[in-house]
């Protein structure tokens, strides 16, 4: 289908937030100054980010209607079919966006590349023009991107694009049964990660890092990326935290790939405070207690990541 709207998804700046949450401009340098840091810090970052926001304008505007969507609408926002996403802002936004998607090109645009690594970021704003041209004239650049679901016993579903954390809210133990393949135990420990190959460099390698540093200690060497896992571009990877072993809990099941056609199952024994939720996004989450289990599996649909 033809393309004739960019949607541009972007988030409020840092300087925008201190506003909102002191009620005005000289409250918030108040706050930051009295604190020992730089408020002039926050205002260059807030000048470079409209700056380059005005450039991604004025070219997308010369191909396309536009809209501007805040990050907070992103669960109300239907995308149409005849929509590219043009997400204006740092990685975690773009993982948040795409989990909207129904099919729509996804292009993610570096705001500022001095202070942003980008990873999902290979754009912007003297590069974007073109890369818009060729998908407009049905010649996109695309990588397919999978990602991973979480589907309650209730029917609620949640997308992941980097990675899920099913456990409890706080730093209490999470208490449920796990299976794996054909093997199942009950678990005490502080929540399971389950990652997609995107987000294999972000929460996963800290758990990786973490396995390395204690088995460097006991002359083991450990790998610190999933690159050493086999690791296909659909699997996703699990991993226990901190299980604790006792009469009534088990540690087997600590870490695993899940690949297409298969799914790891999670029955919640938490009271309460029990939450699944994606991407770090911890206030859109799923309650997941008593009586709750959730089957995680790769999810059917993909999205299309733009690259240059």
């Amino acid at each position: 289908m033809m393309i004739d709207t960019a949607v541009i998804v972007r988030d409020k700046t840092r300087l925008e937030q201190l506003i909102e949450r002191f009620n005005s401009k000289a409250q918030a340098k108040f706050y930051i100054e009295r604190s020992g840091s730089s408020f002039t810090f926050y205002e260059e970052e807030h000048e470079v980010f409209y700056r380059e926001l005005e450039v991604l304008l004025e070219k997308v505007k010369s191909l396309l209607k536009t809209k501007v969507v805040y990050r907070e609408y992103l669960p109300s926002y239907l995308f149409s079919d005849t929509e590219i996403v043009l997400v204006f802002g740092q990685d975690g936004l773009v993982a948040n966006t795409a989990k909207y998607l129904t099919g729509q090109i996804l292009a993610g645009i570096n705001p500022d590349s001095t202070s942003f690594d980008g990873v999902l970021l290979p754009f912007d704003s003297s590069n974007i023009y073109s890369a818009i041209k060729s998908t407009i004239k049905g010649q996109p650049n695309c990588k397919t991107v999978c990602l991973a679901k979480a589907r309650l016993s209730d029917g609620q579903e949640l997308l992941a694009f980097n990675d899920f954390y099913i456990g409890a809210n706080s730093h209490v133990s999470s208490r449920y049964k796990i299976k794996y393949k054909e093997d199942s135990e009950m678990h005490s420990s502080s929540g399971v990660l389950v990652s997609t190959r995107a987000g294999s460099t972000g929460w996963l390698s800290s758990v990786l890092n973490m396995a390395s540093n204690v088995g460097s200690y006991f002359g083991v060497s450990m790998p610190t990326n999933s690159s050493h896992l086999n690791q296909q571009d659909s699997d996703l990877i699990f991993s226990v935290r901190e299980p604790f072993a006792s009469v009534a809990s088990q540690t087997s099941i600590g870490f695993g790939i899940i690949q297409q056609g298969e799914s790891l199952t999670i029955e919640s024994h938490m009271a309460d405070n029990g939450v699944i939720f994606s991407d770090g996004v911890e206030k859109d989450f799923l309650s997941f207690n008593t009586g709750t289990t959730v089957e995680i599996s790769i999810h059917t649909e993909n999205v299309s990541l733009l690259i240059a």
